[in-house]
This record gives structure tokens, sequence and C-alpha cells, in this order.
């Protein structure tokens, strides 16, 4: 009975795990440059006296997506999508450098350059953007802002910082959301780097394929549910065997 329903307890848990990411991915189908998260098993042997073929499901941390979302045209001047696997640097809520996808991008009354979420936008030399104040903002398709003063000629104040990842060095998300290289150390500013202006990129999730997902997983929690519930019977039947012959 206890190999069973150990056995049966570690498939209920990886789907329970499944099933969470997937109902994040979907919550954030609408979100401006979201990656959906993976999710997948493996099969971890159990080692000791018995069978040598039983064995626990475990999760195992499988990453993201990394296909670009669908391209949404919103004509505004700050808003903009990097292109190719570029991101924009930001600085997360702990001081470190971060990257994101999301390019909706507003100017607070101190004249810094932050994202819809409040996190402040970081130029190509890794500090805070910031532009004059009652000035009207625009980008270029290479991360430069310029800036226009009044009756003033338009002048170019700044660049955001344009970031990609290497194979060697590839994004992870955090628990905050946004994207840090698996060494630690903050990417280098990528001068070739462009960005579609008056575009925002849209989350990459499928909702069809995650509502698909998260049926097939609640049908495997089931199952495992079952499993569980079999050999409590099986160890009560056991039970009131041996209390007759007793």
């Amino acid at each position: 009975m206890d190999r069973l329903i150990y056995t049966a307890m570690t498939g209920a848990n990886a789907a329970a795990h499944r099933q969470s990411v997937l109902s994040n991915n979907l919550a954030n189908v609408s979100t401006n440059g979201f990656r959906a998260e993976l999710s997948t098993y493996r099969a971890v042997p159990l080692r000791g006296e018995g069978a040598t073929t039983r064995v626990f499901a475990l999760e195992a941390t499988a990453g993201h997506r990394d296909a670009p979302g669908p391209a949404q045209r919103t004509g505004r001047d700050l808003d903009a999508m990097p292109q190719g696997n570029s991101w924009f640097a930001v600085q997360g809520l702990d001081g470190t450098e971060a990257y994101t996808r999301s390019g909706g991008f507003e100017v607070s009354p101190q004249g810094v350059v932050m994202t819809s979420n409040g996190l402040p936008v970081l130029s190509d030399g890794g500090a805070p953007l910031t532009v004059p104040n009652d000035s009207v903002i625009s980008l270029g398709f290479d991360g430069t802002i310029s800036a226009k003063t009044g009756n003033q000629p338009s002048a170019t104040v700044g660049r955001l910082k344009l970031a990609t990842p290497t194979p060697e060095d590839p994004l992870k998300r955090g628990t905050d959301g946004l994207f840090r290289p698996a060494s630690g150390a903050p990417l280098p500013n990528d001068a070739n780097a462009r960005m579609l202006v008056g575009v925002l990129e849209g989350s990459n999730v499928n909702a069809v394929e995650t509502m698909v997902g998260m049926i097939q997983t609640a049908r495997q929690f089931e199952v495992q549910m079952r499993l569980m519930q079999t050999a409590e019977s099986n160890d009560r039947s056991a039970g009131q065997l041996l209390s007759l012959q007793g």
C-alpha cells in the first residue's frame, strides 16, 4: 500500500504544480511582453530495497517560451517593441538590472522614464533615463530618445539600453516576473539592436492550448487521487482480513 500511495502522491503534486503554471500563463494572456512559463516532469527512480522499477514524478524547470508575442500597433509615441531577441533593461525593485519585453513607457513628474508598472528604464550607460520636464518625447528605431521643449528644436537626450542574451548566458525568469542572466552579470548594450515604435508586443501565451492543458492536467490529478483512494481501500480490506484471521 505504501508504495502505491507515495508514487501516486508525487504524481498528484507534479500535476498540481503544472496546473498552477498553466493558470498563471492564462492569467497573463493579455499582459504585454509576457513569456509563457513552461513546466515538465521527470521520472526519478527510487533507490533502496524493493523493485527498481518504482519511480517518483517530479517537476523540472523548463524555462519559458522564447517565441515573440504578436505585434499590437498602438500609434503611441512612447510604445516600443524590441525586434529579434532584444530586451529592454530596467531597474528592478531590488535595485539590480533586469530585462523585460514590455515597452509601454511613461514619464514620471520628475522626468524619469519608467515602465507601465513603475520601474525605471535604463540607458545604454546602465543608469536610469531622465528627460526634461514639460517636453515632448519621441523614440527612435535604434532606441534613442529625443525631447522637444517649447519652440526649441528636438534634441537627443539619451538612448534606451537594448540587450541581447546569448545561448551561453540565457535569461531566466525571476520571482518578480522580470528576467535576468543565468550568470547574474548584467548584459552588455547591443548597439545593433532595433525596435519598432508605436507598437507593443503581446503575450505569447496560446489561450486555447493552455486551457486544453489545464483540462488534461486536471484529469491527471483526478487519476492520481483515485489511485490514493484505491490504496486506502486496499489497506482497509487488508486490515479486515487480518482481523478475521486473528
